[in-house]
């Protein structure tokens, strides 16, 4: 009987010790105390982030506005470097005399010794449809003072420079 009671007792003091162990183990496993995310130092941090954001912003827009800038004075360059050679080319055909005599012919109505010029007017009234309207309108004002001339034609500018709708 000695020796089922020292039995007990052991066993006793082990679930206690178990029990101790598991309170224990529950107490230190309880949270801490929140505290705030938002500590001294991250408000710090984002406090410089905000300040260079903004003092880097003005100088990054004048950035990117000079690059825009130089890539449009580029493409002026290349479009004048094309035109010089267009121009170039122009030149070197007026060197020719066969294209100076075709041209003088086309533009100027030049002909050569020999040859007999027509020339033919058309009949038809203009792409208008107003020239014979016109031809009055011009007799009329040749007989008018200058200044209503002058007026009329001031009101006639005028009217053509308003949209048709």
């Amino acid at each position: 009987m000695g020796a089922d009671r020292f039995a007990t007792a052991a066993r006793l003091k082990a679930i206690g010790q178990e029990a101790q162990a598991r309170v224990y183990r529950a107490a230190t496993r309880r949270p801490a105390p929140r505290r705030s995310k938002l500590t001294g130092r991250a408000a710090l941090l984002a406090l410089v982030l905000c300040a260079l954001i903004v003092a880097l912003a003005y100088p990054m827009r004048q950035y990117i506005a000079q690059r825009s800038d130089i890539a449009d004075q580029r493409k002026e360059a290349q479009q004048a470097k094309e035109r010089v050679e267009r121009l170039r080319e122009e030149k070197a055909r007026w060197q020719d005399d066969a294209y100076v005599r075709t041209q003088a012919r086309q533009r100027l109505h030049f002909l050569l010794p020999g040859e007999t010029g027509y020339t033919v007017v058309d009949p038809a009234p203009s792409a208008d449809g107003d020239s014979g309207a016109r031809r009055s309108s011009d007799e009329a004002a040749a007989h008018r003072p200058w200044y209503d001339n002058f007026w009329d034609s001031v009101d006639h500018a005028d009217a053509a420079g308003t949209p048709r709708r």
